[in-house]
Formats: structure tokens, sequence, C-alpha cells
């Protein structure tokens, strides 16, 4: 798993159909649109998408015969987009075999997040955290520093998940000890210590990226 999906877009609206393709392009996936369902068979079979954007208001066949194709010789994830609104369509759609649906206007950051969420739930991608060469794998508990697999402790692991959600933030010994233990009782050794060791594994194998910042906490970041 990555977090690269392939992704078919089938919408009419040329400019709905760019800003979508440009947003999910951004997140990094490999992209292919179309205004109409015409070459749908086709596009199965040769792009093999992970999932599919349907808008149901289409030129042609509309969008719940095309969900009807998709379903029958694919495994693709499935998202609508529609202006229809109604209780009726939602569920036709839903139980028609689509993950999820989403009605016209969004927020395009709003698809993107939903199309990650399909993405996940089906096993496609997964969701990984970087900084430089340093990247971790939650689901796998997988920590790898350039070419090198990090041996981290579990307390080390999720203070690291912590600071990587964090990267370029400075964050108090008081934040860390609430996010990473569950409580805010000052205890400056714990975090100190448990700092510490992270630090050292991590600098065995390149340039310090976990800096403290005298007075206020500490920040992970790329630069010294």
């Amino acid at each position: 798993m990555s977090g690269t999906a392939r992704i078919l877009i089938i919408e009419d609206a040329e400019a709905i159909r760019a800003a979508v393709r440009s947003g999910l392009a951004e997140a990094g996936h490999q992209i292919l649109d179309r205004p109409d369902g015409s070459t749908l068979e086709t596009e199965l079979a040769g792009f093999q998408p992970d999932l599919v954007v349907l808008d149901l208001m289409l030129p042609g066949r509309d969008g719940f015969a095309l969900l009807d194709v998709v379903r029958t010789s694919s495994n693709a994830g499935i998202l609508l987009l529609t202006a229809r609104d109604g209780v009726d369509d939602r569920l036709r759609g839903l139980l028609g075999g689509a993950d999820d649906y989403l009605t016209k206007p969004f927020v395009l950051a709003e698809l993107v997040a939903r199309v990650t969420a399909i993405l996940r739930r089906m096993g496609r991608i997964s969701e990984t955290l970087a900084i430089g060469d340093l990247v971790l794998d939650p689901e796998a508990n997988l920590v790898r520093r350039g070419e090198a697999t990090l041996d981290l402790t579990a307390t080390e692991l999720r203070l690291l998940h912590y600071l990587l959600r964090q990267r370029g933030r400075v964050v108090s010994k008081t934040q860390i000890l609430v996010a990473v233990w569950g409580y805010d009782d000052y205890d400056p050794n714990l975090v100190e210590v448990h700092v510490s060791a992270l630090r050292r594994k991590l600098e065995a194998h390149g340039p310090r990226l976990l800096h403290t910042m005298r007075g206020l906490g500490y920040v992970l970041r790329g630069e010294a």
C-alpha cells in the first residue's frame, strides 16, 4: 500500500471536473477524467481505477446505470457526486453499492478527505507521515530513516506520531504529556527522558530533526 491511488472522474461539468482533478492530483493520486460514461467499460479494464468519482446527472447513461456497471465489473470504490439531495436518491445510490455520497456544491477539501477515507477503508492506501527522510507508517508501526528501520518502543512510536502530526510547530512538554500519556500533570523528566531516547535513535541515521526550543518545548523540522 502507498499514498497513491488511480482515480477515475466522470463528471460532465468541466469546471467541477477540473477542480476535482486538480485537488486529487495535488493529493498525489493518478487521475483519469471523462465528461460522460460512454467509455466506462474501456476505462475500467484499461485504467483499472481504485476509485470512481461519479456524477449522477450525466448525458447518455446516468450515474445510476454507470454505478451498476462499476459494481458488476470492478472492485473500485465509488463516491457519488450530485445536485440531488433527496433521501430517496441517496439511499438508491448507497444501496446500489456506492461507498459515499457528496452533494453539490461541495468543498474540495471535503471531497479529497472522503476519497482518502474510502481508499483507506478498502486498504488501497495507508497513511504515512514523513519529514525529510523520516517516514512513519502508523498502521504497520514501522519507522524508517533513509534505508534504516528504527526499533522504537511503543511510547516512542506514540511520541513520534504526535510530533510528526505537529511537524514544524513548537509543542510544550505539557502538550506532549496530554497527547502521549493522556494526562497533564507536569513531569518534565518523563518527557525529557523519552525525547532524548527518541532523538538518539533518529540521529543514529541522519542529521538532527528533533530540536529543543529552550523554555518552550520541542519542534520536529528538517532544518537545524
